[in-house]
């Protein structure tokens, strides 16, 4: 599912922006993506403490 795409700015280490692009440089998948699907894990992970969350 595409669903619209909002702009945020977000801090992270060195490091981590280190071994992102050499992950994309590697795979040609987005920075941007694998952030995305990081969010997604840790929503998934913690989705029982966000209340009022329906599944489809």
């Amino acid at each position: 599912m595409n669903r619209k795409k909002i702009s945020t700015t977000v801090y992270i280490t060195e490091d981590q922006n280190d071994r992102l692009k050499l992950l994309n440089k590697r795979t040609k998948v987005p920075v941007a993506e694998f952030i995305r699907q990081g969010i997604d894990l840790v929503l998934e992970k913690y989705k029982d403490q966000i209340p009022g969350q329906m599944t489809f």
